[in-house]
């Protein structure tokens, strides 16, 4: 093998590794949204050939093996209805979605920590209800104050929130790039303009 076929091979299996599924349940809606449900190329296809999924769209690439040829999906539907987590697991992740990535006292966006609003030291536990999202300074302003004593607010009251309020609230940060083909499923419900 000389270099120029090692280099072709790389730069091939590069420009596929750009072509990511966006993966239905049965319903026709995303698995989730944020983070969105997508799958690489190499997972669809493997999915299609297991009869797991129907294509629903393709992008303009194909793959070939020595007997077969296919255009890689850019939209697949899995062909069993996979039910919804309902219970919310209470992650740092899940916690900053809740919060819509800002902090809960001034509203900024960046360098996001997470916050007891009762403190630990006065007896604060950390759960739903008492964790914010929080940016450093704010954080260290508040320290283990009580809110009144740090004179500060919360934009909102922390809660448990529910599998389907994550679910909306994702949708509020789609990803840096979404294909064409993907835009009729992940919008069908919204409210159409005037």
């Amino acid at each position: 093998m000389d270099g120029d076929f090692r280099h072709e091979f790389v730069r091939e299996r590069g420009v596929l590794k750009h072509h990511p599924a966006l993966v239905l349940n049965a319903d026709y809606r995303p698995l989730s949204y944020y983070p969105l449900s997508l799958w690489p190329w190499q997972e669809a296809i493997k999915a299609v050939w297991l009869d797991r999924v129907d294509i629903v769209a393709e992008y303009d690439f194909e793959v070939r093996s020595p007997s077969t040829r296919i255009k890689i999906p850019s939209v697949v539907v899995l062909k069993d209805y996979v039910k919804p987590q309902k219970r919310v697991a209470f992650t740092r992740f899940n916690l900053f979605l809740r919060d819509e990535f800002r902090c809960q006292y001034c509203g900024g966006r960046g360098d996001l920590t997470f916050d007891h609003v009762v403190p630990r030291a006065a007896g604060g536990i950390t759960s739903w209800e008492n964790v914010v999202a929080a940016c450093s300074p704010c954080n260290l302003k508040k320290g283990s104050k009580s809110l009144c004593r740090a004179g500060m607010h919360l934009r909102k009251p922390p809660r448990r929130p529910t599998a389907d309020e994550l679910r909306n609230v994702g949708r509020k940060f789609p990803p840096n790039h979404l294909h064409d083909s993907w835009l009729d499923f992940l919008y069908w419900d919204a409210e159409l303009e005037a």
